[in-house]
């Protein structure tokens, strides 16, 4: 019997991580389309390239890769939009959430009850740019030492991070990893 209950959690992690590597997959190829409509080719469409590069870091196949640059002319691509949005977290943490959404209302809402549910609140757009250079870096990174606060944000740029139409999460927090995607 041990046989059987060792095999059926390895299968039940191995189920987790390709439902998480599908995900991951699923928000770079809509990353690499949207970027595709500026430009094919990855020698002249800088964020192009960056995007494909981050998606071979996360080994996804060549194929999946140009599959995505081709779906860039399609119509239903071109009705997704690239979305900014600025929040401040606990601890006074500044959080920049980048998605791509086909409906940019719905988005905003959902992240932002996401936000209110987790102590945080969206800021006017461009806000925080001053904190951030123009790859979202942190400029004067923040320490948080309160471990209330720092599980309060974890929390939070995880569930930011796990919705369908985020593309990535910064912040300015120094201690931890400053982007999840």
């Amino acid at each position: 019997m041990s046989g059987h209950n060792k095999w059926q959690q390895i299968r039940h992690k191995k189920g987790v991580s390709d439902q998480h590597k599908g995900q991951i997959f699923s928000k770079l190829s809509k990353k690499i389309a949207i970027l595709a409509r500026e430009g094919t080719d990855p020698a002249t469409n800088y964020r192009l390239y960056s995007a494909i590069e981050e998606a071979r870091a996360f080994n996804m196949p060549k194929e999946n890769i140009e599959r995505a640059i081709k779906r860039a002319g399609e119509k239903e691509m071109a009705a997704l939009n690239e979305v900014i949005i600025q929040a401040m977290g606990p601890g006074s943490i500044a959080i920049v959430i980048e998605a791509v959404t086909d409906n940019k209302n719905r988005t905003i809402g959902e992240i932002k009850n996401v936000l209110m549910k987790n102590e945080a609140k969206m800021v006017l757009e461009g806000s925080l740019n001053w904190m951030f250079d123009e790859n979202w870096s942190a400029q004067n990174p923040s320490e948080i030492n309160d471990p209330t606060v720092i599980k309060k944000l974890r929390k939070l740029l995880d569930e930011l991070a796990d919705h369908a139409d985020v593309e990535s999460v910064h912040s300015n927090l120094s201690n931890y990893e400053n982007s999840w995607h």
